[in-house]
């Protein structure tokens, strides 16, 4: 069977089933756990022999046995036997609920599944269905899946720059559904000759994620395991469910790619003695962070900093208050261009993120040895935001929009850069550099710097095409409200 006869019924049925009212993510959550379950059955049998920990009355022919309401008594005891097992295998079916109830749709999802042979399948064509599905399950604002999932076209971009070496460790603090492990597992593959080692080491010891969520956490388990990263059978799993947060990393690594998450404040949701829920804001203590603050971001990107081998380097994603934000905010820029060596700035524009209102940046920094003299010389910015318009279903991001800045960026050889941007004959390129005593000797040492001319303000043959006006205009409201609530929490919990 090709990859399009797959692919088009792997769509076909879960078009089915949204008219059952059973979403993306919900469709997502059942074929992981069957395709699962018949890949283990595949690597039970010859050649490969192996015992991957399903028991024989949960296995994937128990399934194949049973239809209607027997069916689904059964799925439903499989799912939960299976949360109790170690390894991979827990991982993926902790917490796992049966979210089809039509016991005849549940047949039929099983016999779709049952007619390929996965282990056989090439990893493109795995991943291309699933990834797919996982974007079409972001683009579903009511799920709130989007705040999980950062545009690929991006985080290629982020590698490409990056450019990670063979044999050396990734990690992402919080991975959500993996795509910056796929990336760069593809630049990796694509861009040199493993030997034996280096292919068991990509496999096994390249990556190291933590994710909290267990849903997300068992879609980021799967698509790593479709594309070909860990082990059916695995004990360690490169996933771990712990808050990365809490505690200083008990190893450090070579690189870190990220788009931590969006939500400016760390809390803790309780029961009070009214039965009522309340949040309290988490401030995390860590003798290794440069400030205490209860800033989710500003805690991300501390310890981000601390997961770096003195010769790590780092790309992330952050908002814009991480640039400008007084207090906690300008004692950790000041550090981070001390004691890394912040050398490139990316400035994003709206619309390419399925999470509402959002305003980001990329931060790419290498971490160095402790000196008395500050790392950072000066700061590379590139504005893709000011005269940029997107959309999420018109005009999305690709790659392409971004190889500009590539290009600008100098992945081969970073050190040997050109500025494009010149005050009398370019003031409209968006390739500049500042220094270190231009940026210390801004307010706050702000971070948030502009130069380019909105020409929408002064031009109105410029002006974008009204639909992408209209939601630049949702955006910025979005944007404007969520600061707006950013200050109200903040003086709630002063007034507690």
């Amino acid at each position: 069977m090709t990859s399009s006869p797959i692919i088009s019924k792997v769509w076909s049925f879960c078009t089915t089933l949204r008219d059952d009212g059973v979403g993306y993510g919900d469709y997502l959550e059942q074929l992981t756990f069957l395709i699962f379950l018949k890949m283990a059955d595949e690597y039970s049998r010859p050649p490969y022999n192996r015992d991957v920990g399903v028991p024989a009355e949960h296995n994937w022919e128990s399934l194949k046995s049973k239809i209607g309401a027997e069916l689904e008594v059964h799925y439903v005891s499989t799912l939960r036997e299976l949360a109790n097992k170690k390894g991979m295998l827990g991982q993926i079916f902790v917490k796992a609920q049966n979210k089809i109830q039509d016991p005849a749709k549940l047949s039929r999802l099983i016999a779709m599944i049952d007619e390929v042979n996965w282990t056989m399948l090439d990893a493109d064509i795995k991943g291309d269905i699933y990834e797919g599905i996982l974007e079409k399950n972001a683009e579903d604002t009511k799920s709130g899946a989007g705040q999980y999932f950062t545009p690929r076209a991006l985080i290629q971009a982020m590698v490409e720059c990056t450019r990670p070496q063979a044999g050396k460790t990734i990690a992402d603090p919080s991975c959500g559904t993996g795509g910056f492990f796929l990336s760069a597992y593809d630049f990796l593959v694509k861009n040199n000759q493993l030997d034996k080692d280096q292919k068991t080491f990509l496999k096994h010891g390249t990556f190291h994620g933590n994710e909290i969520v267990p849903g997300t956490r068992r879609l980021c388990l799967m698509n790593m395991f479709l594309h070909n990263i860990g082990e059916i059978d695995g004990e360690t799993v490169a996933v771990s469910p712990n808050d990365s947060l809490i505690a200083p990393p008990s190893k450090t690594v070579d690189y870190v790619l990220a788009n931590p998450p969006f939500g400016k404040k760390s809390s803790m949701s309780f029961t009070n003695e009214e039965g009522e829920q309340e949040k309290e804001d988490l401030t995390y203590n860590r003798q290794d962070f440069w400030a205490t603050t209860s800033n989710k971001q500003l805690n991300f990107l501390q310890h981000i900093c601390s997961m770096l081998k003195t010769t790590g380097q780092a790309a992330v994603v952050v908002p814009d208050n991480v640039l400008f934000e007084g207090g906690a905010g300008e004692t950790i820029r000041k550090k981070l261009l001390e004691n890394t060596e912040l050398h490139t700035i990316l400035r994003l524009p709206t619309g390419i993120f399925y999470a509402n209102g959002v305003k980001a940046n990329v931060l790419f920094f290498d971490n160095n040895p402790a000196s008395k003299d500050p790392w950072t010389k000066e700061v590379w910015y590139y504005d893709y935001r000011t005269n940029v318009h997107h959309t999420l279903k018109k005009k999305p991001l690709k790659l392409e929009d971004l190889k500009d800045f590539i290009k600008c960026y100098n992945p081969e050889n970073r050190h040997d850069r050109k500025e494009l941007w010149n005050a009398e004959s370019a003031p409209e390129e968006r390739w500049r550099k500042f220094t270190y005593e231009e940026i210390i000797a801004r307010d706050k040492t702000s971070l948030d710097i502009f130069w380019l001319k909105d020409k929408s303000l002064t031009d109105l043959d410029n002006l974008p095409e009204p639909d992408i006006l209209a939601e630049e205009i949702i955006e910025n409201i979005e944007a404007g409200l969520n600061s707006f609530k950013d200050v109200l929490e903040s003086l709630s919990s002063k007034a507690a």
